[in-house]
């Protein structure tokens, strides 16, 4: 495993923590209740991630021509950008400037204001085992420094805690190996352990979260940040923090922390916007700001801010930041929904693999959202789906395992924001069709999404593809240019032509019944191919039908449902 946080090592971090959020997502929300009990710090703090993770993956994709390896710096840096301009909710804005001090110190080799050679750790030696150790020590403690200058009234029991706990026990660990300093494995180790022990104290150390019984939520998001680290720098995952929050204290019957919590007032919007501006009209926008409302985070620098802030006037706080330089992305939520009567009842959202499955869609009703070869949608994507829909109930079908925490992530947003949504976890765009066949708007919504439920788990799914490389597969050894079958993703054949191939991928599909096959064309797939896979399924199964469609550009040569 890296003993360094190079840039393979940055992607991989951004990768786990954003599968971990998306694990513990719910579990997160679930436990929200200060600073407001809104229920959104898991999605919020996923999605801040998924910013910083897309950022990575763009720097990686620039090197893709030249063959090349991101610099470390760029990596991390990036990181940090994507961080910043993606952050969402109070813990989400903290947590990007957590990633844009560690960046400071990983980056440039020592935080601002060092002294010269500390985070180089000069005489040491080249090479020394402690070299790793120290530059996470010394970037965690510029991570805990910048977090506490953003907010503008600290609060202990919260994600600073966890934050101070970690950089703390690192540096111990670092004192207690003497003369060599902690290795990169040992420091990470000891600031995971520093920061789970805070994180169990928190409870302790606010009230609201002693009456509900349950620790910091933000706390327990960096937490699993910092878990995801653990893995990628030593390969193996630290003991999960005990799942559930306290109920022994919860009202009963409370199905959350959040409905256990007495309301405790507050203003009643959250403004969150980015801002250009220098470092003079930031310090009199945090002076403005902090006498309209509470909640009070601004994080970032060298001319882009991102500010956020709870209170009752909007527009006062938005025109604050105009007069300090140029905001956008202006995002203003209330804390409780209003009224909605310009919204239809209900709609349906429905991610899609090509242009034509998009217009099949379209014409059932449904709001699509396009994934192009290789750009799998991003929650935010799914979330403006959502809104375009513009409807009180929305049923979201990701047709893709691989979504499933993105989709996840992009329902309970829009839960805060006051729609109603069930996520059918369709695994394939042919599940969709199937589901989108029996949607009936003018039934109950909860009869709806069973009935839809029902239809897409009663569809068997299959697709074809080329294997780009050599590869040991479900089916045995295949070769680049093989044409491969996969059934319930799980590769089930291995062939050498795509007819041939698809014909023994409906055979063994059929093996055990069906009444109805759809094949799905991708777009330079002949029609010859669709007329002999018809009359392949006719001769041997004279009571099965087969439906064809076009899928425009999409990544498989050929989709198969059977149901």
């Amino acid at each position: 495993m890296p003993q360094t946080l190079d840039a393979a090592a940055v992607r991989s971090w951004c990768a786990l923590a954003l599968e971990a959020l998306g694990r513990e997502r719910e579990e997160i929300d679930a436990i929200n209740v200060f600073p407001v009990a809104d229920g959104d710090t898991g999605t919020n703090l996923y999605l801040t991630v998924e910013s910083a993770a897309q950022a990575v993956e763009a720097v990686f994709a620039a090197h893709e021509t030249s063959a090349s390896v991101p610099a470390p710096a760029d990596a991390v840096r990036a990181m940090a950008h994507g961080a910043l301009i993606g952050a969402r909710g109070n813990s989400g804005t903290i947590l990007a400037q957590l990633l844009r001090g560690m960046a400071e110190v990983l980056a440039d080799g020592e935080p601002r204001g060092a002294a010269p050679g500390e985070a180089r750790g000069e005489g040491k030696g080249a090479g020394d085992p402690g070299d790793g150790g120290r530059r996470l020590v010394l970037a965690l403690r510029r991570a805990d420094e910048l977090a506490r200058e953003a907010v503008a009234h600290p609060v202990e029991g919260t994600i600073l805690s966890v934050a101070s706990a970690a950089a703390d026990a690192a540096g111990t660990a670092a004192r207690a190996d003497g003369a060599h300093g902690a290795g990169t494995a040992e420091a990470v180790r000891a600031a995971y352990a520093g920061a789970r022990t805070a994180l169990d104290a928190t409870t302790g150390q606010l009230d609201v979260l002693g009456r509900a019984g349950v620790v910091d939520a933000g706390g327990r998001g960096l937490l699993t940040v910092l878990g995801a680290l653990v893995r990628c720098l030593t390969g193996d995952a630290p003991a999960p923090f005990p799942a559930g929050h306290r109920r022994r204290e919860n009202p009963a019957g409370a199905d959350s922390a959040a409905e256990a919590c007495d309301a405790e007032g507050g203003p009643a919007f959250e403004v969150i916007y980015l801002l250009e501006a220098d470092d003079a009209a930031v310090a009199r926008l945090r002076a403005r700001l902090d006498g309209l409302g509470n909640s009070l985070v601004i994080v970032g620098g060298d001319g882009l801010w991102n500010v956020h802030v709870h209170v009752d006037d909007a527009g006062a706080a938005v025109e604050a930041g105009v007069e300090a330089g140029r905001p956008y992305r202006i995002r203003i939520t209330h804390f409780v929904a209003a009224a909605e009567e310009s919204r239809v009842q209900r709609a349906v959202v429905a991610v899609v693999p090509g242009e034509g499955l998009a217009g099949l869609c379209a014409e059932a009703g449904a709001t699509t959202v396009l994934a192009r070869p290789g750009e799998p949608p991003a929650s935010g994507e799914l979330v403006e789906a959502i809104r375009r829909a513009h409807a009180r109930e929305v049923v979201l079908m990701p047709n893709d395992e691989a979504l499933r925490h993105t989709a996840a992530a992009a329902a309970e947003q829009a839960r805060t924001e006051g729609v109603r949504v069930a996520l059918i976890p369709t695994r394939a765009a042919v599940q969709g069709i199937a589901a989108l066949a029996v949607h009936q708007p003018d039934r109950r919504f909860d009869e709806d999404v069973v009935a839809m439920t029902s239809a897409a788990g009663a569809t068997r799914y299959a697709e074809l593809a080329v294997a780009e490389r050599q590869s040991w597969t479900m089916a045995g050894i295949c070769q680049a240019g093989d044409v491969l079958g996969l059934i319930d993703g799980d590769v089930a054949v291995i062939g050498s032509d795509l007819a041939a191939t698809a014909e023994t991928v409906l055979s063994r599909m059929l093996s055990a019944g069906g009444e109805l096959v759809t094949l799905v064309l991708g777009e330079d797939v002949p029609e010859t191919l669709a007329a002999r896979l018809e009359s392949y399924v006719r001769e041997g199964h004279l009571a099965v039908d087969t439906v064809v469609y076009r899928g425009g550009r999409q990544s498989a040569p050929l989709l198969v449902g059977v149901e």
